[in-house]
């Protein structure tokens, strides 16, 4: 984490004791890798997660498109509070679990359509989550219009409770009823968050919803990135910059000894 630039961290939120804060993982704390499992994560993130929900008496929780399980093994399990497949998995501040549909069957035909998808497109994988399938195709960037041509017409077929929903250089096929947005909703109507101003970091077109629901709850929305139209906001340029950013805020909101 080296130093910020200051142009771009002006204007941000004054951070505040009584706030609810939602991080995205993927391309916000860590950098966007060629394949999910070649993530590096921080050594330091861990533990400065620990210490957020120390300072927000336990109102942190990250809101990721990972499964609840792989994020749990990269953060060395720092957070109590978590969702995972965009709200289709969540664990609240107490350690419940919530997993409201189960869909993984009625994807048994798109899933083997992948599946040749990715062995005949070098440079492709695919991801199975269970309730969502999610196409890659960053080492391939030249097959995105054919990607996306595959998963919408499955989509379709499957029917109107079901989404594609485009990231950078990914595709996930996944039930229409939950998003990044609902998962703020939820947290935010239970403790430790109920009371709170909700404040959400994310980078990519899936927080986008997420940066809606906490407008719309008059928190504040930050995207990392500055390449696109977005309803947060504020920007951050880079993760490094979100980094030192969320890394600043815990040592602000530090009780005086």
């Amino acid at each position: 984490m080296s130093g910020t630039s200051a142009a771009s961290m002006r204007g941000l939120p004054t951070p505040d004791v009584g706030w609810a804060l939602f991080l995205d993982f993927d391309g916000t704390l860590v950098e966007i890798a060629e394949h999910p499992d070649a993530v590096t994560v921080p050594d330091a993130l861990p533990g400065l997660l620990t210490a957020l929900v120390e300072r927000l008496s336990g109102a942190v929780a990250i809101v990721s498109g990972r499964d609840l399980a792989g994020l749990d093994a990269l953060l060395d399990g720092a957070l109590p509070a978590m969702a995972g497949i965009h709200g289709l998995e969540r664990r609240d501040g107490q350690g419940r679990l919530y997993r409201p549909v189960d869909h993984s069957e009625r994807f048994s035909e798109v899933r083997a359509a992948l599946r040749h998808f990715v062995e005949t497109h070098p440079g492709t994988s695919m991801e199975d989550k269970g309730n969502a399938l999610t196409l890659h195709y960053r080492g391939a960037p030249a097959v995105a219009e054919e990607a996306a041509a595959v998963m919408h017409r499955h989509c379709e077929a499957l029917g109107d409770e079901f989404r594609v929903q485009p990231g950078k250089r990914v595709l996930e096929l996944r039930p229409s009823s939950h998003h990044k947005g609902t998962v703020v909703q939820a947290f935010m109507a239970e403790p430790p968050f109920r009371g709170r101003t909700p404040v959400f970091i994310g980078d990519d077109v899936t927080d986008e919803d997420a940066f809606r629901a906490v407008n719309d709850l008059g928190g504040h929305s930050i995207r990392v990135g500055t390449d696109r139209p977005t309803a947060a906001q504020y920007e951050i340029e880079s993760v490094n910059e979100a980094l030192q950013w969320l890394t600043g805020l815990a040592r602000r909101l530090t009780p005086p000894s």
